[in-house]
């Protein structure tokens, strides 16, 4: 009876050790916007040793499948939030798609999904972007920011320059959190 209030007690403080690492952590966060809403969600980002995971809400999509990728540029004042450039890079342009077999590009992630209410809650993760200048990386927070960009429909990973996604719809600025 002992060793089974041992092992979830060791567990817990596993996990409360680990909150100063992650407290440490490098942070970001965006608001989208869309043409009908300044409000439509947020993305919370939080950097590892290897990556970037991000947390999207949003709301006031179309039901289905939607392309998000990293825009170059914190820039989402336009219609149709062209200012945000093309994708991040961090060198040499790669191809676009996660299933290119010469890509992809540093701005690429899987497709979220939009529920019959227009809702997103999705969770993503890339190890080609940072918060915090790590080499070899794509930098989100750099002089002239970055954007999470959400468009019409879904990439198709392989396609030029945008998987076939269309239009832009909703548009994120990242801002580091102090």
């Amino acid at each position: 009876m002992k060793l089974t209030l041992i092992a979830p007690l060791a567990a817990s403080l596993f996990a409360l050790a680990a909150l100063p690492a992650l407290a440490e952590a490098p942070l970001a966060t965006a608001t989208f916007k869309t043409q009908e809403s300044a409000d439509a969600g947020t993305a919370d980002l939080s950097e590892g040793p290897e990556g970037v995971v991000i947390r999207v809400t949003a709301s006031g999509l179309t039901p289905g499948w939607h392309a998000i990728h990293f825009h170059e540029t914190g820039d989402c004042s336009d219609e149709g939030y062209k200012k945000s450039g093309s994708h991040v890079q961090h060198a040499a342009k790669e191809p676009h798609g996660l299933l290119n077999p010469e890509g992809p590009d540093d701005g690429d992630l899987p497709n979220i999904y939009a529920a019959e209410d227009g809702t997103v809650n999705a969770e993503l993760y890339s190890d080609r972007v940072t918060l915090s200048e790590a080499e070899g990386r794509a930098n989100l927070i750099d002089e002239d920011g970055s954007a999470l960009v959400i468009h019409e429909g879904p990439d198709d990973h392989m396609s030029q320059p945008i998987g076939g996604a269309g239009a832009r719809v909703a548009c994120a600025v990242i801002e580091k959190v102090e």
